[in-house]
């Protein structure tokens, strides 16, 4: 049977005070509708119609890549209308599920189990049991099935007793919806056309309606203001974390650990502190990661430790390094094993080769570096002159002193030494020792300038 995967994502999100639609919110890092979609697609949706509205024109920008029906609510009449716009390109066959924009946790799991459930019985619904259900649609149920959905201003006294609640995520059949959305009716005091009215028409037909709970509460939390939307930040953090630590990672706290994408993880790794992990990442075996560092996108290879405070982008790292505290990986930095990268060091488009070491306040951008060699301190490639980029190359067991310039293009080569000091504007050949710099004045007696006074 195909799934279409119907996503509401229409509405303003007033309470945000925000200029961005509420579902590009972010969450981890991804709008909220991102996590939906993602879920959508994990579960292998033969279609996903998405209901726009509200800032229609960025949201669908925030998704040109992806394959998703956009469908128009021009007017907010409720989420039965929601649902209703989207008839003309909704298949007559096959089950859809109905989720919301601003409910971004609900899992694959989850979904799936509903979808199993419904498949014989044309409709189902997620529910949840809370310890204090005040303020959400009641489920009643009769000899365990579903009766009916009641909204807790029109519950009585006996009914707001009942500790389940209907979430809003539906699966239903197709062609029970093409035949029920059309009847419903806006004969309500908000002058609205409510999807809860298709339980009580599968009723009257004699249906049972289906039901599944979360394995997680967090899962159906919806969003719609800025303090819900950093408790929903916590508890999913907290889920990630909690899956890490059970594959073997060590995080030494887990409620200041933040991953915004995917982290791949080998046996030993130890996370200190806020942490923050971004897009694609891979950490090998005994890698160790230290406080207050921010890594996207980055391979880190086994036996790496990472001081305090770097900053990866898009960088492979080698096994056995030492990188910082206070060290940057740019785009395109790769370093060989048992490279070390020291504090106020950054690194950008270059490749570092074996054992090499640059411990303090350097920039290497646009260069190779060889194994063995040794960068000093203050030492930087001039690789721009304002207009194009150039190449440095550093060959293998190589010696900078402190404080030169190499202004590219330039050639370092093997075994070779430069001064402390030198600007090097010409190639360096193997073995030899190149200094540039003038020879060293002294005006014995010298009278400093003095002050002004006034």
């Amino acid at each position: 049977m195909s799934t279409t995967v119907i996503i509401l994502a229409a509405g303003k999100g007033t309470r945000m005070r925000s200029q961005l639609p509420k579902v590009l919110q972010p969450l981890a890092g991804r709008p909220l509708l991102g996590h939906v979609i993602d879920t959508a697609q994990k579960i292998k949706a033969d279609n996903i119609i998405t209901i726009y509205g509200h800032g229609g024109d960025r949201v669908q920008a925030a998704f040109s890549d992806q394959k998703i029906t956009w469908v128009e609510q021009a007017e907010q009449l409720g989420t039965g209308h929601a649902v209703k716009v989207t008839l003309p390109v909704l298949p007559k066959d096959g089950i859809s599920l109905i989720l919301s924009g601003d409910v971004p946790c609900i899992s694959q799991t989850t979904l799936q189990n509903l979808l199993a459930t419904t498949q014989d019985k044309g409709i189902g619904l997620v529910t949840l049991t809370l310890s204090d259900a005040t303020g959400y649609g009641r489920i009643v149920r009769e000899h365990g099935q579903i009766q009916a959905i009641v909204e807790h201003k029109d519950a009585s006294d006996e009914q707001r007793q009942i500790k389940e609640i209907n979430t809003g995520i539906y699966a239903v059949s197709n062609a029970k919806l093409h035949e029920w959305l059309p009847k419903l009716s806006n004969n309500n005091a908000q002058g609205e056309y409510y999807l809860t009215d298709i339980v009580a028409m599968a009723l009257a037909d004699g249906m049972t309606v289906a039901s599944v709970e979360p394995e997680q509460a967090f899962e159906v939390e919806g969003v719609n203001d800025r303090v819900q939307l950093a408790t929903l930040e916590r508890q999913y953090q907290a889920d990630q974390a909690k899956k890490l630590m059970q594959q073997g990672v060590h995080i030494i706290d887990p409620s200041r650990f933040d991953l915004r994408g995917t982290l791949k993880v080998g046996q030993d790794v130890r996370i200190d502190i806020n942490v923050i992990i971004e897009g694609n990442c891979e950490f090998g075996d005994d890698v160790e990661i230290g406080a207050g560092c921010v890594i996207k996108n980055t391979t880190i290879a086994a036996g790496t430790k990472v001081q305090p405070y770097s900053i990866f982008d898009n960088a492979v790292i080698g096994e056995n390094t030492q990188i910082g505290p206070f060290a940057r990986l740019r785009p395109g930095a790769k370093l060989a094993a048992e490279v070390h990268i020291g504090n106020f060091v950054e690194v950008k488009n270059s490749s570092i080769g074996l054992g090499s070491k640059a411990n303090h306040f350097t920039y290497l951008g646009d260069a190779e570096v060889g194994a063995g060699s040794n960068i000093g301190a203050g030492t930087i490639t001039c690789n721009y002159d304002g207009a194009n980029k150039f190449k440095t190359i550093i060959g293998d067991n190589a010696f900078i002193g402190s404080n030169s310039s190499l202004v590219a293009p330039v050639q370092i080569g093997n075994g070779a030494t430069v001064g402390a000091g030198s600007t090097i504007t010409r190639d360096v050949a193997e073995n030899s020792l190149a200094v540039e710099r003038s020879k060293q004045f002294v005006k014995e007696n010298y009278p400093r300038p003095q002050k002004i006074k006034k």
